[in-house]
This record gives structure tokens, C-alpha cells and sequence, in this order.
């Protein structure tokens, strides 16, 4: 039933273009994943007007943000009790502690996996912890961006074979490809932490003289 509904959406939405491109991304997003995923679209588009893929990535993108918020608001307006009926109030608040640490990256970094990730599930779980709405679809726009525009520059220079391929790939393999998002994550964090802290400050040698006679001045 899935595939029929599947391929009815698809025959309708795609004459449209980049606006059919943006259905389909709210579609998977706020109502119910499509048997055909949203990067493997993405790649079918892009594969018959490579000029227009930054357009295709950033329409797919922003939409499928735009559709994460109907789970997130389902799991603001009564997640709590949802989950709270299957785990105990200490589990709760652990979970919500460590989320609220680090709740952009726990967004961002699912939302840059293809299925099977669960991203409804970590959708849901924003609602349900409260976190900003503004923020939340942020970082589900980057981390979508990110998937469909790595989806779109390898059909762009290697054709939508090798794309295929290789997101079918990190489908057969999502612990290790998440071992290198973490890694590629961890080292823009540190390497961004080491720009802005680890300089260290120096004086013109006229401060430096205006210093000295300030401490060999005694009131």
C-alpha cells in the first residue's frame, strides 16, 4: 500500500519541479516516510538538471524542516505523559538532562543520516524536552542540507549510479558512518574552540612601556 501511495505522489508531484521536490520533503517529514527516501528523490532530480541542484538541496531541505514540526509539536502537547506511561520519572530526567546539554547536536547529526535512522523518534523526544521550536527546525535544516547536498554533489560528478550506491552503502552500515560523522563533528568543534581560544594576546610596545611606568609609578 505504501509503494501504490508512493508512486501516486511521486507521479503527481514531480511535473511540478523544485515545488513538487518540496511536497514530497514535507510529506516524509511531517506525515509518513516514504518508501522511496527523501535522498534517493533528491538524487532522481538532481540527476536531470544538474544546474538546479543547490536549488533542489536547499527546497528539500528547508521542507523537511518545516515538516519535522508537526512530530515535534505532537511531542510537546503530550509526550510527557507518553513517556512517562513507559519509563519512571528518574529515567525521565536523565533523559531530559542529557538532551538539554547538547540538544542542537542531538537534532543535527540524526537528521544528517539516511534511514533507518529514526528521526521522527528524536523529533519527538525535542517536543517532549522543550526545546525551542526556532532552534529545533534550524538544526534539522542543517543536518538535511548537509545529507542532501553530499547526495547531490557526488550524482553531480559522478552520476546517480555511484550516488545510489554509496547512500545504499551508509544504509548497510549506519553504525560506521556515524563513527565518521562523530569524528568530523568532534574535529570542527575542536578545531573552532582552538581558533577562538587558543591565540594569545600581544602588546604594541608602546602599551608596554605605558604599563612598565605604571608599575614603577608608586602614589
Amino acid at each position: 500500500m505504501l509503494h501504490k501511495i508512493n508512486a501516486v505522489l511521486i507521479a503527481t508531484l514531480k511535473p511540478l519541479g523544485i515545488w513538487g521536490l518540496g511536497g514530497l520533503a514535507f510529506i516524509d517529514s511531517g506525515l509518513f516516510p516514504l518508501p522511496t527516501t527523501m535522498d534517493g528523490v533528491v538524487i532522481g532530480y538532481v540527476a536531470t538538471d544538474h544546474r538546479k541542484f543547490l536549488l533542489y538541496v536547499l527546497m528539500a531541505a528547508g521542507m523537511s524542516a518545516v515538516g519535522s514540526l508537526i512530530p515535534y509539536y505532537v511531542g510537546r502537547a503530550g509526550g510527557e505523559l507518553f513517556l512517562l506511561k513507559r519509563i519512571n520519572r528518574a529515567r525521565y530526567e536523565g533523559l531530559r538532562d542529557r538532551f538539554q546539554n547538547q540538544e542542537f547536536m542531538a537534532i543535527m547529526i540524526p537528521a544528517m543520516m539516511p534511514p533507518p535512522m529514526p528521526i521522527k523518534l528524536f523529533e519527538f523526544a525535542a517536543g517532549v524536552f522543550e526545546m525551542k521550536p526556532l532552534p529545533f527546525a534550524t538544526a534539522i535544516f542543517c543536518g538535511k542540507f548537509v545529507q542532501f547536498l553530499v547526495c547531490a554533489l557526488i550524482t553531480v560528478f559522478y552520476g546517480p549510479e555511484i550516488a545510489h550506491t554509496a547512500r545504499i552503502a551508509v544504509h548497510e552500515h549506519l553504525g560506521i558512518a556515524l563513527g565518521f560523522v562523530g569524528a568530523g563533528v568532534l574535529w570542527i568543534f575542536v578545531y573552532v574552540l582552538r581558533k577562538l581560544f587558543g591565540g594569545r594576546s600581544t602588546n604594541f610596545p608602546l602599551e608596554e612601556a605605558a604599563q612598565d611606568d605604571d608599575l614603577t609609578t608608586v602614589p
